[in-house]
């Protein structure tokens, strides 16, 4: 668990505003930048739950451009108690957005560290926020922002120091001189700021710049004409708070987040991967020891995998719960499913709603479980439906067997009994039960009850024998 910020050592509470307003133009997208995912979760989701493991007072989020969506994937991280939101009308650049912030924050008491965030920084960890906000405070600045080295520094706010190595100012790209944009230090657009110096410096910022628009880079040297200290924290993993702003840089975030998983779960969890360039896992999913991972495998969301378990290839597992031993064949689909013990899926098997197979069951190719519970040691070997059902124990279903569970109007379920044999394309018209040790004959369409250890066949089925033994 992070450490959060000590926030006994300063004189203020920390709060956090994240500037989540853009349009993001590059991304060539009518879909906010922020709102574009990583790892299945927006850009504005990383952030808000980076932020969130520092404890703050509270967590402001600046929308503008498809504001109700960020809120949604704020508020997905946060919490609605925790969230609060701040609309920027105009797009009148960083400056701007942190000043339409003023009254909300105003509301919460004139004093308090101020963490500012970009939204489309996905990457960056707490323990880098945690280390900024203790510099901040043991040297009592009115500003301390985050700057990283880049070996081409192009496009990006350069900080200019003097020569005792001093902060001076931030010019941008735009703006620099021939010399400045020589300079490999650039402004990553994370700060802390005295909440108070900062709003009264802001009231000083102009849109003197070539973009016309209200610079926060210009607040800090603002600050340190009026006798504040302004400091940089000087981080060493530049990608770590590096915005994204195309979907090119998208796609090499995704790329390294899938290889520090697959990585991390082959040192610390010992997982093989036979080809781990062709594996996508998601940061959330736990796979246990021992598992053997096949090339073309996606496991998504917060999917747990437990020991032992064989994943071939082609297979997606999403937000579902897999225990030991599962062995899950090519091109299986398994969405918010729980799959027990020792049980076997696919290939070509689609569990999906909430589908449960209890320990030692197999549900075979071409195989669709949806919304049912399937027993310990049920089969379902092939091209079967069992949609609203409850399967009990040692059940055998026979190939192009379907539940049809709905009416044109709604869902009805099907309850088949412990140890019950259902015939190759039997019809089962819910809602039915068939009872223990009954048999359908192939073909049948079952459209009332069957009492247990009964032989049933025909359209519609009916009683031939009991199957009941002297």
């Amino acid at each position: 668990m992070t450490a959060s910020p000590d926030q006994t050592t300063s004189q203020a509470p920390l709060d956090v505003l994240i500037l989540a307003a853009g349009l993001g133009t590059r991304m060539k997208s009518q879909v906010a930048k922020v709102l574009h995912k990583l790892d299945g979760r927006p850009l504005i989701g990383h952030v808000c739950r980076t932020a969130a493991r520092l404890n703050p007072r509270r967590i402001y989020v600046v929308v503008g451009h498809q504001a109700d969506q960020v809120k949604t994937a704020a508020i997905e991280q946060l919490g609605a108690d925790q969230a609060a939101f701040v609309t920027q009308s105009e797009q009148r650049g960083t400056g701007d957005a942190v000043r339409a912030a003023r009254t909300e924050l105003g509301q919460a008491g004139a004093d308090s560290t101020l963490l500012v965030l970009s939204g489309d920084v996905p990457l960056v960890r707490p323990e880098a926020l945690t280390t900024l906000f203790e510099k901040h405070c043991a040297e009592n600045a009115a500003c301390t922002m985050l700057t990283v080295r880049l070996e081409n520094p192009t496009g990006y706010g350069r900080v200019v120091r003097d020569e005792a190595g001093q902060f001076v100012k931030i010019v941008e790209q735009k703006d620099a001189t021939d010399d400045e944009r020589q300079i490999r230090e650039i402004n990553a657009g994370i700060y802390c700021f005295d909440r108070r110096k900062l709003f009264a410096a802001l009231e000083r910022v102009q849109p003197t710049n070539s973009q016309g628009e209200y610079y926060l880079t210009d607040v800090p040297e603002i600050l340190l004409s009026e006798g504040g200290t302004v400091t940089c924290f000087l981080h060493t993993d530049a990608r770590e708070v590096s915005g994204i702003n195309t979907r090119a840089e998208l796609a090499e975030f995704e790329n390294l987040l899938r290889r520090n998983t697959i990585r991390r779960l082959m040192v610390e969890s010992g997982v093989t991967f036979i080809d781990p360039s062709h594996a996508y896992i998601s940061l959330d999913a736990s796979i246990g020891r021992d598992c053997v991972i096949y090339p073309d495998v996606s496991i998504e969301g917060k999917s747990v995998l437990g020991e032992g378990c064989l994943i071939r290839s082609g297979a997606r597992i999403t937000d579902s719960r897999l225990g030991a031993n599962v062995t899950v064949k090519d091109y299986s689909i398994i969405v918010d499913s729980e799959v027990a013990s020792n049980c076997s899926v696919g290939p070509f098997a689609h569990l999906r709603m909430n589908a449960k197979l209890a320990e030692k069951a197999t549900v075979g190719n071409f195989v669709e479980v949806k919304k049912s519970n399937i027993g310990r040691g049920t089969k379902a070997m092939h091209l079967t439906y069992l949609g609203d059902a409850t399967i009990g124990e040692g059940t055998n279903i026979g190939a192009g067997t379907i539940t049809c569970n709905y009416d044109g109007v709604r869902k009805h379920e099907t309850l088949i009994e412990d140890n019950v044999k259902i015939g190759s394309d039997t019809m089962l018209v819910a809602p039915v039960t068939v009872g223990a040790r009954s048999v359908t004959g192939a073909g049948s369409v079952v459209t009332k009850d069957v009492p247990p250890d009964s032989l049933v066949a025909g359209v519609p089925a009916r009683v031939i024998k009991s199957t009941k033994k002297d």
